[in-house]
């Protein structure tokens, strides 16, 4: 296995170039009068984030503040990664996984706070070296060039990223939305290497046989689910059938891309509809850029179509044995813990005030501290 090389995040100028140009250009569609959001992006919003885009966001200054992270690339594996080392007397390995439509510059509030708890009034024993991957398919990391890259593949390559080319045998995990499908299935396939996952979304349901005698809110929990998967998943099903037909718009428009991604982080962020709440524009574009400049939004979109193709179920009587937490946060389907207790080793479940979907992002705070405990037992 190649050793991992630092890699430095420096986008061509000439792709920059290229952006500023299509921007200028954009077509812009109409809307129904005083629609608001109920028929998708609205539309002033997103004219509004364009021009910013436009006239006043600065990629080398984003680029200079991810850069000041260690950056790596394994060219055996095609994974792009941060690694950032714990200040404590044994900080223990931990892997942070994003999902869609994020990336890993989501991760860039909490990671000093589990790097260097000390640094603000925490325990130094609290702390963790990092390791933030994209996903295949993602950013930095390479685009899968064959079908079939799904979740037990991914996880199988972030296990041996971490116990053959970091030479961490023993380590912990984190993540939501995709991260908490890849890492459930890490803590499902490689129990003895996870000292624990812990997880701010669950990545994984129960087997129907192992669905008998459901609670009250379990029930209610349900029927709440089928009315969001009425009204909130038309993505899925396109980026589940047909992702290559929507990827033409998606990677030839920037407002295109922007408007697809914002729609989401509006939607399932504690924003009340207010983006401004939680993310500055700047984070919002950053994020995306990371899309836009490497050119991966059709093959992340791709995760989708490879779940749904050759999807990761649980078996009858099967449970994820690693030590599970759960960080429930204002998420866009929040089951109860009876449900989760059903396919996970639930040792840690915690109710958060705030924050949503993006929880390393929207409550670095809140989320670290839960982390830190649920870990602090397994060390």
């Amino acid at each position: 296995m190649p050793a991992p090389e630092p890699f430095v995040i420096n986008v061509p100028d000439a792709t920059l170039v290229d952006l500023r140009e299509r921007l200028l250009r954009t077509r812009w569609p109409g809307e129904v009068a005083a629609s608001g959001w109920t028929y998708g992006t609205n539309l002033g919003y997103i004219k509004e984030l364009a021009e910013y885009w436009f006239q006043r966001y600065d990629w080398r200054s984003q680029e200079a503040a991810l850069n000041r992270f260690h950056h790596y690339r394994v060219d055996g594996l095609g994974l792009h990664f941060i690694h950032e080392r714990g200040k404590g007397p044994r900080p223990l390995p931990l892997l942070l996984v994003h999902g869609w439509p994020g990336s890993f510059v989501e991760f860039a509030r909490i990671i000093p706070l589990l790097t260097d708890p000390g640094a603000t009034g925490g325990d130094p024993a609290d702390s963790f070296d990092l390791v933030v991957p994209s996903l295949p398919g993602y950013g930095f990391s390479d685009i899968p060039q064959e079908p079939g890259m799904n979740v037990p593949r991914i996880a199988d390559l972030f296990q041996r990223l971490m116990t053959e080319v970091l030479d961490y045998p023993r380590y912990g995990a984190q993540g939501g939305d995709w991260g908490a499908v890849v890492v459930s299935r890490l803590g499902y396939a490689y129990p003895k290497h996870l000292a624990g996952i812990h997880l701010n979304m669950l990545g994984m349901a129960p087997h129907p046989q192992d669905r008998q005698g459901l609670s009250p809110a379990e029930e209610r929990w349900l029927k709440d689910s089928e009315r969001w998967r009425q009204e909130e998943t038309g993505y899925q099903s396109i980026q589940g059938t047909k992702p290559q037909t929507l990827a033409y718009g998606l990677t030839d428009s920037p407002v295109g891309l922007l408007a697809w991604i914002v729609e989401k982080f509006r939607a399932w962020s504690d924003c009340d509809g207010d983006l401004a709440r939680r993310f500055t524009p700047d984070e919002l574009l950053t994020n995306v850029m990371v899309y836009w400049a490497t050119g991966t939004i059709n093959s992340a979109n791709r995760l989708y179509y490879e779940n749904r193709h050759h999807p990761w179920r649980l078996g009858p009587g099967e449970r994820i044995t690693a030590p599970a937490g759960v960080a429930v946060f204002k998420e866009m389907s929040r089951p109860p813990r009876e449900w989760a207790q059903r396919a996970y080793d639930v040792r840690r479940w915690t109710e958060m005030p705030r924050g949503g979907h993006f929880a390393a992002w929207e409550e670095p705070e809140l989320l670290a501290q839960d982390v830190r405990s649920f870990f602090r037992g397994l060390r």
